[in-house]
């Protein structure tokens, strides 16, 4: 009997959360009633219908817009913090709804980077192949955010800096950052930086001429004492390895 009661009262509130559920034809003729245009027919109804509709997809596309833009703020305060790991996330999310904004593929390139200096084994079971490629992935991830920010604007001068830098220091590839550097310094012809990361890739592709005669233009420009005495070190350091051979 109370098998049967149960039954009937679960037949019952089915019915109930069916018949009160609005079916796809109620909330058209709901949202056709808050728009006043439910069935346009004299040309000056059918443009105001459009003008109506028209003005509620701005509404929408403006506050998603804003969203994206919030995610892109969001992100630049927790890179000023220094929190990669958040800052990702955001711009990641950011992403979605600029999918053509160099900018946050340059930041993308940062954090990852960031990112793959963090994949150690924070569980300490030893296993250093499963991090190792997960630092490797983090940093083909930067690799690849800057080769697409680059894309979309290929004078972005950031970007061709960063992915020097990644190839020089953390891939072992300093072959594919002789020409983003190169091009960044036929602009950007007095940054020092950049300079000391080309003739480090010159360097280690036993270009030794061209390393020296970088360290002597960062000589010339003089941009401060401790880089001045750098240059003049590793300048040092080049003909050593030159003339030893």
């Amino acid at each position: 009997m109370k098998k049967s009661i149960f039954c009937i009262v679960a037949v019952i509130f089915a019915s109930a959360v069916i018949s009160c559920g609005p079916s796809y034809n109620s909330v058209k003729r709901m949202q056709k009633m808050e728009e006043g245009v439910s069935s346009p027919t004299t040309k000056e109804e059918l443009q105001e219908a459009i003008a109506k509709y028209d003005q509620r997809a701005m509404d929408l596309v403006s506050s998603e817009a804003q969203v994206g833009i919030w995610y892109k703020i969001l992100g630049t305060r927790y890179l000023d913090q220094q929190m990669y790991g958040k800052a990702f996330d955001a711009f990641r999310k950011a992403i979605v709804y600029y999918p053509n904004n160099a900018n946050l593929y340059y930041y993308i390139g940062i954090c990852a980077g960031y990112l793959a200096n963090s994949s150690l084994d924070y569980d300490a079971q030893g296993q250093v192949s499963d991090y190792a490629a997960k630092k490797m992935n983090y940093l083909k991830l930067s690799e690849e955010a800057y080769i697409q920010a680059l894309e979309i604007n290929p004078k972005y001068y950031r970007a061709m800096y960063g992915i020097g830098i990644l190839y020089v220091f953390e891939l072992g590839e300093p072959q594919k950052a002789v020409p983003y550097l190169e091009r960044f310094l036929e602009v950007q012809t007095k940054d020092t930086n950049a300079m000391f990361v080309l003739a480090r890739a010159y360097y280690t592709m036993y270009e030794f001429d061209k390393a020296c005669a970088l360290y002597d233009r960062i000589i010339e420009i003089n941009p401060n004492p401790e880089k001045t005495a750098e240059a003049q070190a590793n300048k040092k350091i080049v003909l050593d390895a030159q003339y030893s051979n």
